[in-house]
């Protein structure tokens, strides 16, 4: 009998404990992109740096250095439009998206024009430059944008900020969709289709060197990248100043030379009603040295992810913890 009794106490001492490990759990959701870009392998490398489920080692053991009881996932998704109405709408705690979007999205302009603000929409960090590549079919006979009239061309998913991008460079030429054979696939799709003929070109909006393009260039697929520059371009950078200028070194991409183009900014954003004290401890995790460690060995694009640049570019106001650890190490005022 009193066997008996100290199994049930150990029981439900075991379930007790069970319970207050599950009450410590918190996930945290990452909204990216499509597996074959550059958000999904980015979103992943962050999840693992700012997550610290509970009974790791501890960060002075070799452990995980995150945020203690986070479990961070990248979940892969449409891309910026769609990573924007996952977190106003709940189903995702945080996301990647391009400042652009962020922008339009909290004033109700540009993509968002007619629909309600994103008033609470908020800046975690500014994480690296994306390039908008135009990827064309060699043999084409692609050289400018003038030229995409009248071709096959995939100007990427609805919901996604590349073809909101595709849309403005167009129209920078006086080209509509109904200038061209247009299509809506996800980069992975667009390059299966181009290495068929089955396309011409396609938009791709993303930190360089992207997986979907690299395969092709490594798979000796003609491809060529379409320079974004001249008097059109510079007269639409006028109306929208988010828009950077940019160059894709030669090289990138198998045997691809180098082109001009413009680049927008890829931001880590979140929703107001975030808990203040959990987004200064993840920001705080982000720029560890540990998750420099990471960040550095896991994806070209992680060397420019930096703690200096990540204040830079801000459309939107900084969520108040992200705020509170930029001021504490002297990034903000």
């Amino acid at each position: 009998m009193r066997l008996l009794r100290l199994l049930g106490i150990g029981l439900l001492g075991a379930l007790a404990l069970g319970a207050a490990t599950a009450q410590d759990i918190k996930f945290f959701r990452i909204g990216t992109g499509g597996t074959a870009g550059t958000y999904y392998p980015v979103g992943g490398l962050i999840a693992n740096a700012i997550s610290n489920p509970p009974g790791s080692r501890p960060c002075n053991e070799g452990g995980s250095c995150g945020v203690p009881g986070l479990v961070a996932t990248a979940v892969a998704s449409n891309g910026s439009v769609a990573n924007i109405n996952g977190i106003q709408g709940g189903a995702l705690e945080s996301g990647f998206t391009q400042s652009d979007v962020a922008y339009w999205a909290y004033t109700g302009t540009g993509v968002f024009e007619g629909k309600p603000k994103v008033a609470g929409l908020r800046l975690i960090a500014n994480l690296y430059p994306e390039s908008i590549h135009i990827v064309a079919r060699k043999g084409a006979n692609i050289r400018s944008v003038a030229d995409l009239r009248g071709k096959r061309v995939s100007l990427d998913e609805p919901g996604s900020g590349t073809l909101v991008d595709a849309r403005i460079i167009l129209g920078a030429y006086g080209i509509t969709e109904k200038d061209i054979k247009a299509e809506y696939l996800k980069p992975n799709q667009s390059g299966d289709k181009l290495r068929d003929g089955a396309l011409d070109a396609f938009f791709f909006v993303g930190g360089y060197p992207t997986g979907a393009i690299s395969e092709l260039a490594a798979a000796g697929t003609g491809i060529e990248l379409v320079p974004i520059a001249g008097p059109e371009i510079d007269k639409m950078r006028a109306q929208y100043p988010f828009f950077a200028p940019d160059t894709i070194p030669a090289n990138t991409y198998k045997g691809v030379a180098e082109v001009m183009t413009l680049a927008v900014g890829a931001q880590w954003v979140t929703s107001d009603k975030q808990d203040a004290n959990l987004i200064y401890e993840i920001t705080k995790a982000l720029w560890n040295s540990n998750s420099r460690k990471l960040l550095d060995a896991g994806h070209a694009k992680g060397k420019v992810i930096t703690r200096e640049n990540a204040v830079q570019g801000a459309g939107i106001p900084f969520h108040p913890g992200a705020q509170r650890f930029y001021k504490e190490v002297g990034l903000l005022k």
